[in-house]
């Protein structure tokens, strides 16, 4: 890992060369997050190649920002924050609440990438909030341009810690069907919108199981930083 260094003598620029490889901050949140198996990582951060990935995990081991740990019995390998990431929570806080409060919406959720927003609502869906029984719920993304894949299926049984996320039919009988846009659902995720406002403008639409559809706003779970004061919503 080269770069050329900003040749200051500033904190903040010491920070940024530390932390300026792309991906690093990212996979940083996905960690904070839970994550701590390589695939998982990948699904999270979105548009990044596995050869990426481990390069910059390695990097990342190397500064001392992450810990790679070895299951021996298993064979299973696991990556961890290390106390020195731990610490960078104030200033990760501080950057996400700033872009909640200063950055519009539209720009905040431009470009997001459908498989990675679909690999977070899997992380927001609460469990408890949904019957106990099988339970199928079904996105579809009317984008224009369409997304490369149009639906997603949630898959919840019994007993289960996280629903199974397919982007092929699971051949089940669907209990809800959900129509929505990248954007409106990313809003609503964000704070910058709610699932009754996009549902009157037309960002969000519910069908099928009415008690699944009315307890939405319960069983989605929205981002820890949706409750901002001062959030810049979407227009």
């Amino acid at each position: 890992m080269t770069r050329r260094p900003y040749g200051l003598v500033c904190p903040i620029s010491r920070a940024c060369e530390f932390l300026e490889p792309r991906w690093t901050i990212q996979i940083l949140a996905e960690l904070w997050n839970g994550s701590t198996r390589f695939n998982d990582i990948r699904k999270g951060v979105g548009n990044i190649s596995s050869a990426l990935l481990s390069r910059r995990l390695k990097e990342m081991e190397a500064l001392g920002l992450v810990e790679r740990v070895e299951d021996k019995a298993s064979g299973t390998i696991a990556y961890f924050r290390t106390e020195k990431s731990i610490k960078l929570e104030p200033a990760m806080n501080a950057l996400a609440e700033w872009a909640q409060c200063n950055i519009e919406a539209e720009i905040a959720l431009a470009d997001v990438d459908v498989s990675t927003l679909m690999w977070l609502v899997r992380r927001k869906i609460d469990l408890a909030e949904l019957p106990r029984r099988r339970a199928v719920i079904r996105f579809h993304f009317r984008d224009d341009p369409p997304p490369k894949c149009l639906h997603y299926w949630f898959v919840v049984e019994p007993g289960a810690d996280l629903p199974e996320l397919c982007s092929l039919d699971p051949h089940r009988d669907v209990d809800l069907y959900v129509e929505t846009g990248v954007v409106p659902l990313g809003a609503i995720l964000e704070g910058r919108s709610s699932i009754e406002r996009e549902k009157e403008k037309g960002g969000l639409f519910l069908s099928g199981d009415p008690g699944l559809a009315r307890s939405m706003d319960r069983w989605l779970r929205t981002s820890v930083y949706a409750a901002l004061e001062g959030i810049v919503p979407l227009s």
